[in-house]
């Protein structure tokens, strides 16, 4: 979810202003992707690498993701959505952490679709995670030993990856989920990307054939795209 900051500076507004519009964002392009029928979305909300950011940026976002917690429960609610965070959670404060469990067991039940905060996320980081737990289980190292150590596990396949902001890389999200992803680059900044631009890239991602390794001829003998 990229450019909350120049979307605010473009403004004459402090970063932190972005930040907080980015979160209306949130709730925008969540109720929509529910109304589309999507099992799942997610959000990369704070990398690891955003650690490194001024101090009182980083306290700023810890605190608009509280306020954001407690704001949208009732409405994950309503439209049984589940919460669901990935990452390295215990870097978070513990505010956020506690106020962040208590949404996720409120809304364990919701089963018409997963809201997931990648929250202390990097997907290298994640990589060398799924190592060490398949390293430690004692079996063979492969595919689905790396997967079962997936922060993402249990999560359905990553089909269409969209990115803000005008920037051309997936800035290490989901790097091993993003194998077979589509991927969809818009100038759009966070703030300002709502219901039309989420179906704008979702009528995309519906007009693009994903062949997975095999020929156009192959796949159109299976019925045409997947």
């Amino acid at each position: 979810m990229d450019g909350n900051g120049r979307w605010a500076q473009a403004r004459g507004l402090p970063r932190v202003a972005g930040h907080r519009e980015g979160a209306v964002a949130v709730r925008t392009v969540t109720r929509a992707a529910r109304q589309l029928g999507l099992p799942a979305l997610t959000l990369y909300a704070f990398s690891m690498q955003n650690w490194s950011r001024p101090a009182d940026e980083v306290e700023a976002l810890m605190l608009l993701l509280v306020e954001f917690l407690e704001k949208e429960q009732q409405e994950l609610l309503t439209n049984a959505i589940r919460l669901n965070a990935i990452g390295d959670l215990a870097r978070l404060p513990a505010r956020v952490r506690e106020r962040l469990e208590a949404v996720r067991l409120a809304t364990a039940g919701g089963a018409a679709m997963t809201l997931t905060l990648a929250l202390s996320y990097g997907g290298r980081e994640e990589l060398v995670h799924a190592a060490q737990v398949a390293a430690a289980s004692g079996g063979p190292i492969d595919e689905a030993a790396l997967e079962a150590g997936l922060w993402t596990r249990g999560l359905p396949d990553l089909d269409l990856l969209i990115r803000t902001s005008g920037e051309r890389r997936i800035s290490n999200f989901l790097l091993w989920q993003a194998a077979y992803a589509e991927l969809y680059f818009t100038d759009t900044h966070w703030p300002s990307f709502d219901e039309r631009e989420l179906l704008t890239a979702v009528a995309d991602f519906q007009a693009r054939q994903r062949r997975f390794g095999l020929t156009a001829e192959q796949v159109a003998g299976q019925g045409g795209r997947e």
